[in-house]
């Protein structure tokens, strides 16, 4: 059972004895009677292990150049709460004679240390995670209290059979397998969904949200969440605090949405990532899978605006971030210089003397292409036999930290091979293949580092990698070793090192001088390690100087102040905007609206009403008097309303819609004194037995210099029809799933059920070729909702409402004193625009602009859906009373005019 919940676990005191070893961390002690918690003190961090996509020791990719040296958003009060699957702690258990008590000490391998160099100095640092080892829970309090204490970090401790189901279950045999594109297409090949699975990791990321509460300060932190095993971490933490400031990065690929759709629970994750102000990938690639799936699974669209990548999410904006993570360049340099690494330096030149040497460095894993990459050296011997006995694989297999059927398949085959090209090309003294399946200390692996000629990194799918970063540090400092004192290494003076990479792992865009290789492709690899040992040494110092003057420059304190710096700015208008939660579970998101942003409350406008003498009510139909997913036609209860609202002489009512007048002629024939204005105010009459007219000028001055003869002419020729359609025709045989609506005055093509990457392409170029051959023809081409439309110049709700309005000023003398618009789409945002410009004249009245749906709007109300817009509808019949009507002509006798 996890251990209780605290508000303060530094008020947590106990009296079994921990014994807290800070190490290079240093101590923490309480001051000010623990209001606060000081930041940890640190010395220079430690040494970074090689890169793994998985756990703590992740790995990391964004847009150059985005870092800022003005960091003046961030003050003392700022601290960040950095929350991982595991803690950067190394804990074990002491004590003699079977007594117990625990020593902690940093992970300086761990990333999640390394990153405080790139925050601010003042700003403390929090880590939130569960540990390398069991805790008794009977010792879970203290243990938790003395972390709090002594290294800031805050310990999440799992049931046994929970974190069995959440690490082992899901992550390990549902998210780590999709993610690097393996399908379960049998039980034995990759996880089959677990429900039971999917609810432990969903517990466990409700365990971390609760370890958040316990310190966080939600007005002055940062949340850092990492990598795939808390991604619905973002909802629980949301969900407590609306205007939380939370980034999340992760550490492993994203698979392309044929691959991720599969994924049972593939919207909720989704969402919950989404509920993340900053969302930080390896590369573009990894972010542009996971844009293409919030857009083919949940209709969003990304925009790029001054290099920054952002998706809108019921009004919030959703950075994306793509950033490569580095190394810790010092780490490296220190490493090097010690007795111990120089000593195995010269062992290994000794063992290896007269060879050239390839190096390997990879976890026994399906996706580290071990056994690849041994295929390939079989056949180079084979295509190139003076190979034999001068060249030298050595491939340090770190232990798997998974398990499985496949693991052990992949251990079978990588010995196979070995032994198969060492009996055929090996001799007594040379052995073709060293395989060193152990745990291979970090001075070791850097002195293996600085003698190998090449580094062959070729995983068939890996989420970031600093392999290769690592090998180029080491070849730079390599020439500055002793391997003991008094006797200075034998390396050569140029220094110069060569890169074998796969094109499928998340370092190898940044490493352009290495040979990039398709892993599958055994004769390519084969030949590229021919090429990279036989390549001229010029040409070899060339490449080297150019890695490595990148890998020094974009080191783990760059990619930290990056993120940071981009949290930061994507959380600066928080505390302007207000905000509201809505769903449930899973699918809970926050709508954050401008402060000016209101719902429209029925009290408020059923009183402006009574008090009005003249109203003008103007009304969208789709998605607001009636709901898109229902049948077209109005419902009864719809038309007795609208019937209800005309009857009152003090009301003009217009049904403002981008349908044809024949369907709305149809629909509302019942309500006869209802004005209708079709395909977007091209056509419109003021009631049942009006003639349709036309609104033929773009602009109301236009309509003033026109004579009424000239008004009532025919609008214009549609012979561009004529042109567009073949147009749009032949766009449509080419889209599966488009169609061509036709209107009087319109064209509209229609990309709905189309593919929506191919579709929203094919509308960018129908709408090009359109604008193209109609250059010269009164028509405007336009794109919207999934849609390319061709109408005429000057005609949109905008110019059509306004007319309207004027014309009733026009009649009575006065704008009315009382406007409601309605409206949810795109089309209506000019209805808003057009009115709140033009009755800025009229002071006095009232107007109501208001949009269906919490989404950001000109409009400066909102009612949540159509029933909402319903019941204040009702609110507004029933407040009519006709009784009190003043002596006014009933606006229907307009019709007899036309615009």
């Amino acid at each position: 059972m996890a251990s209780r919940s605290y508000s303060n676990l530094l008020d947590l005191t106990g009296d079994t004895t921990v014994s807290a070893e800070p190490g290079i961390g240093g101590g923490m002690r309480r001051t000010g009677g623990g209001a606060r918690m000081t930041r940890v003190a640190t010395s220079p961090p430690g040494i970074c292990s090689e890169s793994r996509d998985d756990d703590n020791r992740s790995s990391t990719t964004q847009q150059e150049g985005s870092v800022s040296t003005d960091a003046s958003g961030l003050s003392e009060e700022n601290r960040m709460l950095i929350v991982a699957h595991m803690l950067p702690l190394n804990a074990k258990a002491t004590g003699p004679d079977g007594s117990k008590s625990w020593s902690f000490e940093w992970d300086r391998a761990a990333l999640l240390w390394q990153l405080k160099d790139g925050l601010p100095e003042e700003m403390e640092v929090i880590y939130i995670g569960c540990l390398n080892v069991d805790v008794d829970e009977t010792e879970q309090d203290e243990v938790a209290a003395t972390l709090l204490e002594n290294f800031n970090c805050v310990p999440a401790f799992l049931p046994q059979d929970l974190r069995t189901r959440f690490y082992h279950g899901f992550c390990k045999q549902m998210l780590w397998p999709l993610f690097h594109y393996l399908l379960p297409l049998s039980p034995d090949h990759g996880g089959r969904f677990n429900r039971q699975d999917w609810q432990a990791y969903v517990s466990v990321n409700k365990i971390f949200a609760d370890k958040v509460m316990e310190v966080i300060s939600p007005d002055d932190d940062y949340v850092w969440v990492h990598d795939y095993h808390l991604m619905v971490l973002p909802t629980f933490l949301r969900k407590r605090f609306n205007k939380v400031k939370l980034g999340f990065f992760l550490h492993s690929p994203f698979p392309s949405s044929e691959i991720y759709r599969t994924l049972p629970v593939r919207d909720e994750i989704l969402r919950a990532l989404l509920n993340a102000d900053l969302i930080g990938f390896h590369t573009f690639d990894y972010a542009r899978h996971f844009l293409s799936c919030c857009s083919r699974m949940l209709g969003l669209e990304y925009e790029s605006k001054r290099g920054y990548i952002g998706l809108e999410y019921y009004g919030r904006t959703v950075g994306i971030k793509i950033m490569p993570v580095g190394i810790h360049m010092g780490q490296f340099d220190a490493s090097l210089k010690l007795a111990d690494t120089q000593w195995r330096i010269g062992e290994l030149k000794e063992q290896f003397k007269g060879k050239t040497v390839l190096l390997g460095v990879d976890d026994m894993d399906i996706f580290k292409g071990i056994g690849l990459k041994f295929l390939a050296l079989e056949e180079m011997l084979r295509q190139h036999p003076e190979w034999k006995g001068k060249v030298v694989l050595v491939q340090i297999a770190n232990p798997a930290r998974g398990k499985g059927k496949d693991i052990e398949d992949t251990q079978d085959e990588a010995h196979t091979i070995a032994e198969r090209i060492n009996e055929e090309f090996g001799s007594e003294k040379y052995q073709p293949v060293v395989l060193l399946e152990r745990y291979v200390p970090l001075y070791e692996r850097i002195a293996f580092y600085s003698i190998a000629e090449c580094c062959v990194v070729i995983p068939v799918r890996d989420g970031m990698n600093l392999i290769p970063y690592e090998y180029i540090a080491c070849r730079e400092g390599g020439s500055h070793l002793d391997v003991m004192p008094g006797k200075m290494l034998e390396v050569p003076a140029v220094k110069k090192s060569m890169l074998i990479v796969s094109e499928f792992i998340g370092c190898s865009p940044s490493l352009s001088g290495a040979i990039r290789v398709n892993p599958w492709n055994i004769d390519m690899v084969a030949e590229a390690m021919n090429n990279a040992i036989t390549m001229k040494e010029n040409e070899q110092q060339l490449r080297h100087e150019k890695h490595y003057k990148y890998i020094s420059t974009h080191d783990v304190a760059y990619w930290a102040k990056s993120f940071m710096l981009d949290l930061e700015r994507t959380c600066r208008d928080h505390t302007r905007r207000r905000c509201y939660g809505i769903g449930f579970g899973l699918s809970f998101r926050v709508v954050a609206l401008d402060p000016s942003f209101k719902k429209l409350r029925n009290e408020l406008i059923v009183a402006a009403y009574k008090k009005s003498s003249s109203r003008a009510i103007l009304l969208d139909y789709d998605g607001t008097m009636m709901p898109t997913s229902h049948k077209e036609s109005p419902s009864p209860e719809v038309l007795s309303l609208l019937n209800t609202l005309c009857s009152d002489p003090k009301n003009v009512v217009f049904i403002v819609s981008g349908r044809p007048r024949s369907k709305l002629a149809e629909w509302f024939s019942p309500c006869e004194k209802l004005g209708l204005a079709a395909e977007h105010g091209f056509f419109y009459r003021w009631q049942r037995d009006s003639d349709w007219a036309t609104c033929r000028w773009q602009s109301v001055a236009e309509w003033d210099r026109h004579s009424a003869m000239e008004r009532d002419m025919p609008v214009m020729s549609f012979e561009w029809k004529l042109v567009a359609e073949p147009v749009m025709q032949l766009y449509t045989e080419s889209t599966d799933g488009s169609y061509i609506e036709y209107k009087e005055s319109a064209l509209v093509w229609h990309h709905r059920f189309a593919d929506p990457d191919f579709g929203s392409w094919q509308a960018k170029e129908l709408q090009n070729h359109l604008e193209s051959v109609l250059a010269n023809e009164p028509v405007t081409v336009k794109s919207g909702a999934q849609i390319v439309e061709v109408t005429p110049q000057g005609v949109s709700k905008g110019v059509v409402v306004e007319k309207l309005l004027l014309m009733m000023e026009r009649e009575h003398g006065s704008l009315p004193d009382l406007v409601l618009c309605v409206g949810d789409d795109r089309s209506d945002e000019d209805m808003f625009e057009s009115i709140e410009s033009l009755m800025n004249d009229a002071p006095s009245a009232e107007v109501f602009a208001c949009t269906v749906g919490q989404k950001p709007s000109k409009a400066k109300y909102y009612l949540d859906d159509t029933v909402e817009v319903i019941k204040m509808l009702q609110g507004l019949a029933s407040a009519s009373d006709p009784s009190t009507a003043p002596s006014l002509p009933h606006f229907a006798d307009i019709a007899s005019l036309h615009i």
